[in-house]
C-alpha cells in the first residue's frame, strides 16, 4: 500500500501542488475568523483525493489547462470540509484529520456557518466555469449529501437498518461527491457523452468502494492510524455494512448482545474488542470486503471505455489503492 500510495504522489505533484494554491487562493472569506475555522480542517492533511480526480478526468479527456483545471477542482474538497464540519456536529466528535473537532476549538453555530460558507463558495465557483451543466451537477450534489446526512440521522442507533438504507446512505454520502467530480472532469474538457457517462460510473464506483473500506477501517486501525477515535461510528449510533451484516447472521445471545451495545453507544475497550470478534466471527468483515470488491470491479471496468494513457492509469492505481485500503 506505500509502495501504491508513493507512486500515485509521485504521479501528481505537480496536480497536487496546483491544488494546494487553488485551495488558498480561491477561498477569499470576508472575515478572518472564516478563513481560520475553514482552515482548521482544509490543511490539516487530507488526501484531496476528489479535486485530483476532476483533475485527473478532465486532463483523460483532454483538458490540458492544469491551472484553471485546479480552481474548478478544489470545489469537491470546500464540499467535502464543509460535510465533515457539520457531520462533525451532528455526531458531536471529538476528532478529525488527527485535531479536535472545528466545533471544540471554536462553537457549533461557528463551525456550522463555515460549512455554509463553503458550500456556497463551491457553487460560485460552479457558476464561474459558466457551464449550466457544472451547476446542476454541483446543486444536486450539495442536495444528496444533506439528504443522505438527515437519513443516516433518522436511522442513528436503529439496530434494524437493513443494508439496502445503508447503501443509500453511502450512496448519498460519498459517492455522488466522487461521481461528481470525475463527471465535472468530462464537462470542462467539452468529452463526449459516452466519456462523462464512463467516468461518472467510475466515480460511482469508486466512492461506493471507497466508504465501505472506511467503514472496515473504523474496525480495523487504531485512533493514530484513523485520525479519529477508532470505533468512532458506534459510539456516534451508526451501523456500518460490518454491523449491519453481523448482526443478519448472529445468533439469538450474540444479537441481544450487539444491540444493547449499539443502543448505549459507549463500550469499554474489552466490548469493542469482542465486537470485533463477533464482526469477523459472523462474516461482517469479510461480505463488506466482498462487495467493495464488486465495486472495484465495475470502476476498473469503465476506465476501459478509454485509451491507455499516464491519466488513467494513474486512475487505475487510485483504484487499486482505494481496495488495498479495505484488503
Amino acid at each position: 500500500m506505500t509502495d501504491l500510495k508513493n507512486r500515485i504522489l509521485a504521479a501528481v505533484q505537480e496536480d497536487l501542488s496546483s491544488i494546494e494554491d487553488a485551495l488558498s487562493g480561491n477561498l477569499n472569506p470576508q472575515l478572518n475568523l472564516v478563513r481560520q475555522v475553514a482552515g482548521h480542517l482544509l490543511f490539516a492533511g487530507g488526501k484531496r483525493l476528489r479535486p485530483l480526480l476532476m483533475m485527473l478526468s478532465a486532463r483523460l479527456c483532454g483538458h490540458a489547462d492544469r491551472p484553471s483545471a485546479a480552481d474548478t477542482s478544489v470545489i469537491f474538497e470546500y464540499l467535502h470540509a464543509a460535510t465533515l464540519i457539520h457531520d462533525d456536529v451532528v455526531d458531536g466528535a471529538d476528532l478529525r484529520r488527527g485535531r479536535p473537532a472545528a466545533h471544540h476549538v471554536w462553537d457549533p453555530p461557528t463551525a456550522v456557518l463555515t460549512g455554509d460558507f463553503l458550500l456556497a463558495r463551491a457553487l460560485s465557483l460552479a457558476a464561474r466555469t459558466g457551464l449550466p451543466e457544472v451547476i446542476a451537477v454541483i446543486a444536486g450534489i450539495t442536495e444528496q449529501m444533506s439528504q443522505g446526512e438527515i437519513r443516516q440521522l433518522a436511522h442513528k442507533g436503529d439496530v434494524a437498518l437493513d443494508e439496502e438504507i445503508y447503501m443509500d446512505v453511502i450512496r448519498c454520502k460519498t459517492a455522488v461527491l466522487f461521481q461528481g467530480a470525475c463527471r465535472v472532469g468530462a464537462l470542462i474538457a467539452g468529452a463526449t457523452r459516452q466519456s462523462a457517462q464512463a467516468l461518472s460510473e467510475f466515480g460511482f464506483h469508486l466512492g461506493m468502494a471507497f466508504q465501505m473500506a472506511d467503514d472496515l477501517l473504523d474496525y480495523t486501525q487504531d485512533t493514530a492510524a484513523l485520525g479519529k477515535k477508532a470505533g468512532a461510528d458506534l459510539r456516534e449510533g451508526k451501523l456500518t455494512l460490518p454491523v449491519i451484516y453481523a448482526l443478519r447472521q448472529a445468533g439469538p445471545q450474540d444479537k441481544l448482545w450487539m444491540e444493547a451495545l449499539i443502543r448505549a453507544q459507549a463500550f469499554t475497550p474489552s466490548d469493542f474488542d469482542r465486537l470485533l470478534d463477533r464482526l469477523r466471527f459472523y462474516g461482517g468483515i469479510d461480505y463488506t470486503r466482498d462487495l467493495a470488491a464488486g465495486q472495484i470491479r465495475q470502476a476498473k471496468q469503465a476506465l476501459f471505455t478509454f485509451d491507455p494513457s499516464p491519466e488513467r492509469r494513474i486512475l487505475e492505481d487510485v483504484v487499486e489503492y482505494a481496495w488495498s485500503r479495505a484488503s
